[in-house]
């Protein structure tokens, strides 16, 4: 579990095997704070969280201990500038073979990047540079792992006014960390910004 301001938390699943009609706490989480992200994890798997001002950090996630349901968690990443986690991936027992970085950004930039750019460093730094954010990029707005069969999928970005494109993931380019990535889409209305990116 990765919440918005960096805390990280891992439960054992069989923490929840035995959940109530009216639901069970998973997290306690601070105020000002939100849960955003909750993905299964093997054991052996490498983390990578992903900051609004173009930080990201790999770590091992052997670094959380296992914590009880009511517990709060740790920080996962330091974050600086109001900025917050904005995406978190899963890297199958630390391979980077075939697996990228993707990051779209607010204003509608986007790209892949290797994952063997990113070294592992230790749980609650502030990570290294995933992307360059501009006044013309905007801030990154999603992230998450991509592999070699996701080359066939398709990538669909939505707006905050509503408008929709639906591309080739394969035809985002791969590019280095320190840069600002290419446009990916073009807003009609004025002001308009990234509001949600999924595969399909």
């Amino acid at each position: 579990m990765v919440t918005k301001n960096g805390v990280i938390k891992k439960t054992d699943m069989e923490e929840f095997k035995n959940v109530r009609r009216s639901g069970l706490i998973a997290l306690k989480i601070k105020d000002g704070d939100s849960l955003m992200w909750v993905q299964p994890t093997g054991g052996k798997d490498h983390i990578e969280l992903v900051a609004s001002n173009g930080q990201a950090i790999r770590f091992d996630e052997k670094d959380i201990r296992a914590m009880g349901r009511t517990a709060a968690g740790v920080r996962g990443m330091k974050l600086k500038d109001g900025a917050g986690i904005t995406g978190m991936g899963i890297l199958p027992e630390g391979k980077s073979d075939y697996h990228e970085l993707l990051v779209i950004m607010d204003n509608g930039y986007g790209k892949r990047t290797e994952m063997k750019q990113y070294k592992v460093q230790k749980r609650g730094g502030t990570g290294i540079k995933t992307a360059n954010v501009t006044e013309k990029t905007g801030a990154i707005n999603t992230a998450f792992v991509v592999d070699k069969e996701d080359e066939e999928h398709d990538l669909v970005i939505i707006s905050v006014k509503g408008q929709v494109i639906r591309m080739p993931l394969k035809s985002v380019n791969s590019l280095g960390r320190a840069t600002q990535g290419v446009r990916l889409m073009r807003f009609k209305a004025a002001g308009d910004t990234v509001a949600s990116v999924t595969k399909l």
